[in-house]
């Protein structure tokens, strides 16, 4: 396995946006293949907790742990729950937070984890242990709820079509393997005019549902703004839209902004005039050329960050923000 292809996207700027310095506790919420985490050890003598719901992501991480004795912590579970985790350790205010969205390289390369359409595996997209599969979904929900989801995370406008090939499908004979789900899709859809894979957008949705992401995303948001101390930083790396779409949607709200991104409702203004973050950059950062010549998985990379003000933490509500899709199985 070709190791560049973990490099994690926006390394630079990232840094960058946290400033790490001595002595600071810092989480990375997505561990992962472990980047972030290595890059924010050499750049300053800080602690990292390193968490990840993927035992296979806390178990390659080991390495990094010898590799910097003392400083480096592994925890297995979801980011959603970091505050609750972190509690565990006895850790109730930190310095930064990196969230890094999204599949790793690691479990797109691995046929078993069933998450690639262009390799044959189980169809599993579970990056925890637990909770329904892919396999689950396509072989148990209505035709409605499939194509709801298909819809409301992959943004898919023929979701109707795919969602009736699968049931037409499953009637014949359980769908259990990726590559078969993949020909489903193909033969409902054809061909996208702009080379996209057929696939691409249902195995998308259907890995956004089952590891309830965007859920999790908020819950992250939420419990990034409860941590961090006065003066703590975020930064967050999204690959696509539904997931910018909520971080902005939140560090718009928290920083005092009006912003009507949601498609679905408006936005009201926060009643407090106190902001909970303040906005350095006001825009979202992208990979720059060279990045996007190393690693073209990067192109659609977005870095939003923020520094955490004195001001109280607000409950936050993402259904009523209008920012998270209410999809109903």
């Amino acid at each position: 396995m070709n190791d560049t292809v973990h490099i994690p996207v926006l390394l630079a700027e990232v840094i960058e946006a946290l400033q790490p310095f001595d002595g600071q506790v810092i989480v990375d919420g997505t561990f992962g293949g472990g980047g972030y985490s290595r890059a924010l050890l050499r750049r300053a003598r800080c602690t990292v907790y390193g968490i990840d719901r993927d035992p296979d992501a806390i178990e390659r991480g080991k390495e990094f742990v010898r590799e910097f004795p003392g400083r480096l912590r592994l925890i297995n579970g979801p980011f959603g729950a970091m505050q609750e985790l972190l509690a565990g350790h006895d850790v109730d205010a930190v310095d930064a937070i990196v969230l890094d969205l999204g599949v790793s390289s690691f479990q797109l390369e691995v046929p078993e984890r069933g998450f690639s359409f262009q390799n044959d595996g189980p169809l599993d997209m579970r990056m925890g242990a637990s909770g329904i599969s892919a396999e689950g979904i396509v072989n148990t929900f209505s035709e409605q709820a499939l194509a709801g989801i298909l819809y409301a995370y992959g943004e898919e406008d023929r979701a109707n079509a795919v969602a009736r090939a699968i049931v037409a499908a499953r009637t014949k004979a359980p769908i259990t393997r990726t590559l078969e789900l993949a020909s489903i899709c193909a033969k409902a859809i054809g061909r996208y005019a702009n080379g996209i894979h057929p696939a691409t957008r249902t195995f998308q949705a259907l890995r956004i549902y089952v590891n309830d992401e965007l859920g999790e995303l908020t819950r992250a948001l939420a419990a990034a703004e409860r941590l961090l101390k006065p003066g703590g930083r975020l930064a967050v790396v999204s690959f696509h839209s539904l997931e910018d779409r909520i971080v902005k949607q939140f560090l718009a709200e928290r920083s005092g902004k009006v912003s009507n991104v949601s498609r679905h409702m408006p936005v009201a203004p926060v009643k407090d005039p106190t902001a909970s973050f303040q906005l350095e950059v006001k825009r979202a950062v992208s990979p720059g050329k060279a990045e996007l010549a190393r690693n073209p998985r990067s192109r659609s990379a977005k870095l939003r960050s923020a520094v955490r003000t004195e001001a109280p933490a607000i409950p936050y509500d993402a259904i009523k923000a209008g920012v998270l899709p209410e999809v109903r199985a």
